[in-house]
């Protein structure tokens, strides 16, 4: 696998209902990294994002676009994951960050993210909310308890130490996220962002992060497509490397 270098990261935004906090993501981005590390803010549309959330998008490009290039990209692959995916493609900085816009991932780690890119920049830095200085707040408990056993569970499954495989919430080397042949288009998209470099031997560095229940929009992942992580959990952990990477040799 290619050595990577860090020049400047490139910030994925997915964006279907959110506003204030779509902007409050991009603010607080701004506030607390330097100009030269960020490389652009791609702002993922779709036909199901609602007219408030575009104008947010508009306006901030407005605001903010003679700082930071931000694009607006309406993205044709359906559902979140297909967002992302074609969002990786796009992306021109040398990382590439993996997180939402309703501030359900703290935006002020960021800037810890890519501090340790640069020490580390062929590792994928990915936030835990498991251990100290992480953690959820008005987290359903049901949902919670199911978390933390099929947290364990996977990570016995494939012998990894991670503590948060699902998180949607990580830094990653663009040129190693553009080789990969992704399949999954679902939120279990996170999951497989963190088994296939795995199983590509790609080491992880896991940073705190503090999870908050979204206070505006709603949920695209109801809790019984959950169980879906299981499907994509066995499916990846037998494959091969023909069959992780584009054109693999």
């Amino acid at each position: 696998m290619r050595k990577a270098k860090y020049r400047n990261v490139s910030i994925l935004l997915p964006a279907m209902d959110e506003t204030y906090s779509l902007r409050e993501t991009v603010e607080t981005i701004l506030d607390t990294c330097d100009r030269e590390d960020l490389a652009e803010f791609i702002l993922l549309l779709c036909d199901r994002t609602t007219e408030e959330s575009r104008a947010v998008a508009t306006r901030l490009i407005k605001d903010y676009g003679d700082r930071v290039p931000i694009y607006i990209h309406e993205q044709e692959l359906p559902f979140v994951g297909g967002a992302i995916r074609e969002g990786i493609d796009l992306a021109k900085g040398s990382h590439v960050v993996m997180m939402s816009s309703d501030l359900e991932t703290d935006p002020n780690v960021i800037h810890t993210f890519i501090e340790k890119a640069k020490e580390h920049p062929n590792y994928i830095i990915t936030a835990t909310r498991w251990k100290q200085g992480g953690g959820f707040e008005h987290y359903n408990k049901i949902k919670l308890i199911c978390n933390l056993i099929f947290e364990r569970s996977i990570g016995m499954f494939y012998g990894s130490p991670l503590s948060d495989l699902t998180y949607a919430y990580r830094i990653f080397p663009t040129a190693l996220m553009q080789r990969i042949r992704w399949e999954e288009l679902k939120h279990p998209f996170f999951l497989e962002t963190a088994l296939k470099p795995m199983r590509l031997g790609i080491r992880f560095i896991e940073v705190p992060g503090h999870w908050a229940a979204r206070t505006e929009g709603v949920s695209q992942n109801s809790f019984f497509a959950n169980f879906r992580y299981f499907r994509t959990a066995w499916h990846n952990r037998f494959l091969g490397r023909d069959k992780i990477l584009k054109n693999a040799k």
